[in-house]
């Protein structure tokens, strides 16, 4: 590979016509920066996550008054309705017929909900694609794409469908060029994030909705997904010395931290707590005391003491080397040169973080630069690429 092609497909999307990196391809990758859009018109005309997740809150709540309903209808049949034959018996499992699902309102609220969120997910990728077609910036779009990788979230859940692009374009790209702590807070405190891995429903124990829970013997507990989840892939990276007592006391640092509307901070203390789908710390499901994270006493108060020990974990020598080896696996192949390692991973260290200084260090190093190919464009990359290269500036309609 010629600089050139390297300059426009390993720390790019693939050249369109007229684009030249020039005499100095490192140079026309740097200068990228400049010309970075975190908020382009195809993504600026998509609904926010607030109305996103308004319209969830609506169908949760709209769910919730059907089944007590049905419920209470339920309770108030005559016994004789009730004997062993009737459908939905353990005699006779009940299986709704497909005109039975038609009137059936929870089953129309589900599926209304579902073709709402569909749409969502599909205007997102349709406005991610447009984007890395025409963005004057591909070095910093393929970043994007690293980094959202990175911070995984899964579509897969009817009530992340909607959720999974607005977590893109609000949680990372205005961050990508920032600072890794900035980036990690954002994250954290997405609601696409704190859904998807339970957190808005996670509870203290010994905080007061958990004791109350307790006395009425209805059992909420404590989750650890998030916090696995951030030690193990969003920071430190597996087997970097954390241990499972740290998980649990990180899991009950971060009680409290839930979603306006989606989590457990439905009720009426929490009406003027923000819009829907804003991030919200509840003082009810927090576990009260002093944790000891990573050998470490945290006193903090509230969600103040999460917020600490992201703050470390941002900034740690653990993450230092756990991002650059990802970044260095990205661009110059699955097994990359230590010494290129070593110094993206100075890099985070010295500049505390900083992401354009981590990414100068990558353009400037000679490993990435090798005229060998060391990656193989994976179908997203083939297809927009490609796209690209045909001087395409808008999707092809697909039949």
């Amino acid at each position: 590979m010629a600089k050139a092609s390297v300059a426009l497909n390993r720390f790019g999307l693939g050249g369109r016509p007229g684009d030249a990196p020039g005499a100095d391809p490192a140079h026309w990758v740097l200068d990228q920066f400049d010309r970075y859009e975190a908020r382009p018109q195809a993504i600026a005309a998509l609904a926010p996550s607030s109305r996103i997740a308004s319209d969830l809150a609506d169908y949760l709540r709209e769910v919730r008054l059907l089944q007590r309903e049905k419920r209470n209808n339920a309770l108030a049949k005559p016994a004789m309705e009730t004997e062993p034959a009737m459908r939905g018996s353990a005699m006779q499992p009940m299986v709704m017929s497909a005109e039975e699902k038609a009137d059936d309102p929870i089953a129309q609220a589900r599926r209304r909900a579902r073709e709402q969120g569909r749409d969502h997910y599909a205007n997102a990728v349709s406005a991610r694609a447009l984007t890395a077609l025409n963005s004057p910036a591909p070095f910093v779009e393929r970043l994007v794409h690293f980094w959202s990788n990175h911070f995984a979230v899964s579509a897969d859940q009817l009530t992340m469908f909607g959720l999974a692009g607005s977590f893109e374009f609000e949680a990372v790209r205005p961050h990508v060029l920032g600072k890794f702590g900035d980036m990690l807070h954002a994250v954290e405190r997405h609601p696409a994030m704190l859904v998807y891995l339970d957190q808005a429903q996670s509870v203290g124990p010994n905080s007061p909705f958990g004791q109350a829970g307790a006395r009425r013997r209805q059992k909420a507990g404590l989750n650890e997904n998030l916090a696995r989840e951030i030690l193990e892939l969003h920071t430190l990276g597996v087997r970097t010395g954390y241990s499972q007592a740290d998980v649990t006391e990180f899991a009950r640092a971060m009680t409290g931290w839930t979603v306006a509307g989606l989590g457990r901070d439905r009720g009426p203390d929490y009406a003027d707590a923000g819009a829907a789908g804003s991030f919200v710390f509840a003082p009810q499901l927090h576990e009260p005391g002093m944790r000891t994270i990573l050998g470490k006493s945290w006193g903090q108060q509230g969600g103040a003491q999460a917020a600490a020990v992201l703050d470390l974990l941002a900034t740690h020598p653990a993450t230092a080397r756990h991002i650059a080896t990802k970044l260095a696996r990205h661009f110059a192949g699955d097994e990359p040169p230590p010494a290129l390692v070593g110094k993206l991973e100075t890099a985070f260290l010295r500049s505390d973080g900083d992401l354009p200084t981590v990414y100068r260090a990558l353009v400037e190093a000679p490993e990435c630069w090798v005229a060998r190919p060391v990656k193989f464009k994976s179908p997203w990359e083939w297809t927009i690429s490609a796209l690209r290269g045909l001087g395409a500036q808008q999707l092809p309609r697909w039949r």
